[in-house]
């Protein structure tokens, strides 16, 4: 895709001032004058008209002439040199015929084409350089001063650029956060929205990882700086839009070779059409007609139809967390049949969370108060977990005393004069504790028991378990509405991946597979079917994510550089894979919408231009035939961005 920032200007200007000089050769030529009843001749009309017209040829259509001068060298003959074909046999025709005073003159309809060909050429530059802003806005994201935290805790504000990884800095509230990096101290909600599209302010505490550009809420924070520069999230984020946007899909290879197709099809066309004519109708008539055809033929739609849809669909997809490292990767996936899911980390949250309180001789709350209690203290995921639940109960919980860890078995401390102590079953053996089994029927295979007791005996239990994520049932429901059939494939035990496929609509399951033999099970399944998506965290699973056909990475985070992900979903969201699918599917089906509008246009446009329907009164003229070919490529323009609602 080509850059078409200085274009917007150039045609601008070119546009504008060719208007201008169009208007008077309207009023000149003598057969738009007959149209108009006018009969008194302008002073210096015969002179003023070629002169004005040259203007414009050179000027208006100099970016056409260099265009074909370009095309030529390259042997890639397209666009620029068909328009550059039509205007230079309009205008050295209309000279000729003005200076041996026989044929008319086709001056008015070279200006009229010409300025044409520079609006549709203006739109499309704005068309492409609008899609293309979602870059800039990520660069304007990060501030342009930092408060870097001296040894003293004294802040000096430094432009961003000088910032270090390890620097401290200070957020104060309502700021943007200058760098990717990780909370030290403070709380706040941060706004993440422009970056990873969650509408939700995120709330960061200290150890939560917090990425620049995004804005920090109602606190302060202090942060360690992380990655800056070309490391950080935003820059990735750029790059990875700027490599996918330069990068051709198979139908964008297709589009141009249909371009080059055209430019033989067309000058075949006019070569025919110009030799009949002149044996029916004469040089003139026969002119008019070949002018009409090249115009008709310049595939400008055909042209914009694929890079316009790259362009817009990469920019919608980046500012809604779907970043498109591969665009053949993305082409692909409208044609998956089967996806292949990692476990945890992918369908599971990767931490532990309590499944459920089983209750021995006390009851429910006192079990949960008493055990956050203690393990408010520890460092464990598993403490972690149940101190979370109680935090989810709004529970306030007691001080503990005498806190201990007692490695590899469990923790004690004194809670309300008590010695409370959580442990595995081991541990509740070896306090010579007896655990009443039939209490823990209902328990699955694949959780982690925790008992708690007291002195004297066990109180109760809790299960644990990595939970499942909250949108992972209706993805996968969606996945396999769409038409894909779903495969766990995880390292983990055969209960703990049964017991995730029975909670979610799985169709397949294989567990205890190593990372590395995790490719092998994707090259079976592609073996039986066609197209394989493999969505996974993108770290361990690399190997696999290579392999599929759509390697898909969820949950990235700020560490978005995946070299083996051909998609990128930033938000820890499943629900983003049907979605990201859907896009790819929509993206496909406008680029085929515009490849049928430009080439089926020429296809209909092109025999009507030569005068095939002449004897039944329908002619066009080469004016009418630069409209019909302008609004082509408007209509492809306008027809792309209604890709926008795809992702609304």
């Amino acid at each position: 895709m080509h850059d078409h920032s200085h274009h917007i200007t150039l045609f601008r200007n070119r546009f504008y001032l060719s208007l201008i000089l169009t208007l008077p050769i309207f009023f000149f030529s003598p057969m738009v004058r007959s149209w108009l009843g006018l009969e008194a001749e302008v002073p210096f009309q015969t002179a003023l008209l070629p002169l004005l017209a040259t203007v414009i040829y050179l000027y208006g259509g100099w970016p056409f002439l260099t265009g074909l001068l370009h095309e030529l060298r390259m042997r890639m003959p397209g666009m620029m040199t068909l328009i550059a074909m039509a205007i230079s046999v309009a205008y050295f025709y209309s000279l000729f015929a003005l200076l041996a005073g026989e044929g008319k003159s086709f001056f008015w309809e070279l200006a009229s084409l010409i300025v044409i060909m520079l609006l549709g050429h203006w739109i499309e530059a704005k068309s492409v350089m609008g899609a293309s802003h979602a870059l800039e806005d990520l660069a304007r994201l990060i501030p342009a001063t930092a408060h870097r935290l001296n040894e003293q805790n004294e802040t000096e504000d430094i432009p961003t650029d000088k910032l270090q990884k390890n620097d401290r800095i200070l957020i104060r509230p309502g700021e943007k956060i200058p760098a990717d990096g990780t909370v030290l101290s403070g709380a706040s909600g941060v706004n993440e929205s422009l970056i990873t599209g969650e509408s939700a302010a995120v709330r960061k505490h200290a150890g939560d990882a917090v990425i620049g550009g995004s804005v920090n809420g109602e606190g302060s924070l202090s942060v360690r700086v992380g990655k800056t520069g070309k490391e950080s999230y935003l820059s990735q984020v750029g790059d990875m839009v700027k490599e996918a946007q330069k990068r051709h899909s198979r139908t964008q290879d297709f589009a141009n070779r249909a371009a080059a197709w055209l430019f033989y099809a067309a000058s075949l066309a006019g070569a025919v059409t110009f030799a009949v004519w002149y044996a029916i109708s004469g040089a003139d008539e026969a002119l008019e007609r070949t002018v009409t055809v090249l115009i008709i033929a310049c595939p400008h739609a055909l042209g914009l139809a694929i890079p316009l849809v790259i362009a817009l669909s990469t920019a919608l997809s980046a500012k809604n967390g779907i970043l498109i490292r591969d665009r053949r990767a993305f082409e692909a996936a409208r044609n998956l049949d089967a996806a292949v899911f990692d476990k945890t980390g992918t369908l599971t949250e990767g931490h532990f969370g309590v499944r459920d309180i089983i209750v021995f001789e006390t009851d429910e709350n006192n079990l949960l108060t008493k055990s956050a209690a203690v393990e408010i203290h520890a460092e464990h995921p598993i403490a972690a977990a149940i101190v979370k639940k109680a935090r989810d109960a709004k529970i306030t919980l007691p001080q503990a005393e005498a806190f201990t860890a007692l490695s590899g078995e469990g923790v004690k401390a004194r809670v309300d004069g008590a010695w409370f102590y959580l442990g595995g079953a081991e541990f509740m053996h070896t306090l010579g504790h007896t655990i009443r089994e039939e209490k823990l029927q209902h328990t699955e295979a694949s959780d982690t028991l925790i008992y708690a007791a007291t002195e004297h005996t066990i109180l109760g239990a809790f299960t644990l378990a990595d939970t499942i994520k909250e949108d992972a049932r209706s993805a996968l429901e969606t996945l396999k509405a769409m038409g894909l059939e779903t495969y766990l494939i995880t390292g983990d035990s055969e209960s703990a991946a049964q017991a995730v496929a029975q909670a979610l609509p799985i169709d397949h399951v294989h567990a205890q597979v190593l990372p590395a033999d995790k490719a092998e099970y994707i090259r079976r399944i592609k073996e039986h079917r066609q197209h394989v998506a493999m969505i996974g965290d993108g770290i361990n699973d690399a190997p696999a994510l290579a392999e599929a056909d759509v390697g898909i990475a969820v949950g990235a985070g700020t560490d978005v550089a995946i070299e083996s992900a051909g998609l990128i979903l930033v938000k820890n969201r499943l629900s983003d894979v049907p979605r990201a699918i859907r896009f790819a599917r929509a993206t496909y089906r406008k680029m085929v919408q515009n490849l049928w509008w430009a080439a089926g246009y020429n296809i209909l446009a092109i025999p009507l231009a030569a005068g095939v329907l002449a004897p039944v009164g329908i002619v066009v003229n080469p004016a009418v035939g630069a409209v019909m070919m302008s609004l082509s490529t408007v209509i492809v323009a306008l027809n792309t961005q209604l890709l926008r609602r795809q992702l609304t």
